[in-house]
């Protein structure tokens, strides 16, 4: 079934959120994945809850904040390693189908666009790194609206400014929690379990569960 419109969610979807640790894997040592998770769990969680407070603070400076309790963590890493950690962040690889489905879907006449809690300097930076600025046709930030998902403002953007009910749209996330709050606002859903996680949130199940976009 095809769609007026194909979203994606950025982080761990399109970019490997891991990638920055990888990089620079040898200098970490042997507690750079648990460092690496430490950091994206953090980062999330603060997004998390300045929403709850009603205070927004921007993705970026969320993100230097977990990479600092990181450090603080796992003091084996050598803290000098953070202007290259995030250095490494606004330049993150994407998964390598991206781009040949993206440009499959936008072959069908779909609409394709990023749906992401990150900053607009940090999405355009990944999609330039990647090489996707010609398949892409929006990057939604939710510093529009000034509030991180699941908010419902958030998915909200992309049904507004496309005019489009919201089972017109279909969203795309690795994150189960995103795939539940798009689910909730009425996208039609596709989870994409990179990891083979177990299933969450059983009110709000996805539409479809892949282990990666090849199958879109």
């Amino acid at each position: 079934m095809s769609y007026a419109a194909y979203v994606f969610d950025a982080y761990g979807t399109l970019f490997d959120v891991h990638a920055a640790v990888r990089r620079h894997g040898a200098a970490m040592g042997p507690d750079g994945q648990a460092f690496s998770d430490l950091w994206r769990a953090k980062q999330l969680e603060y997004s998390w809850i300045r929403t709850l407070m009603g205070n927004y603070t921007d993705f970026w400076t969320l993100t230097e904040q977990a990479l600092d309790f990181a450090f603080a963590r796992y003091p084996s890493i050598d803290p000098a390693l953070k202007p290259a950690l995030l250095d490494a962040y606004w330049h993150l690889d994407c998964y390598p189908e991206v781009p040949a489905v993206l440009k499959s879907l936008k072959d069908r006449g779909a609409r394709i666009a990023i749906l992401s809690n990150g900053t607009p300097q940090m999405l355009q930076s990944a999609v330039d790194k990647a090489g996707l600025t010609w398949i892409i046709d929006d990057v939604f930030s939710v510093e529009t609206v000034r509030n991180f998902k699941t908010a419902p403002a958030v998915y909200d953007m992309v049904t507004t400014t496309y005019r489009l009910y919201p089972g017109a749209v279909s969203f795309q996330s690795s994150n189960r929690w995103d795939v539940a709050g798009a689910t909730k606002f009425g996208y039609r859903t596709v989870w994409i379990n990179r990891g083979n996680a177990p299933d969450e949130y059983a009110d709000f199940g996805p539409s479809l569960i892949l282990p990666s976009l090849d199958s879109l």
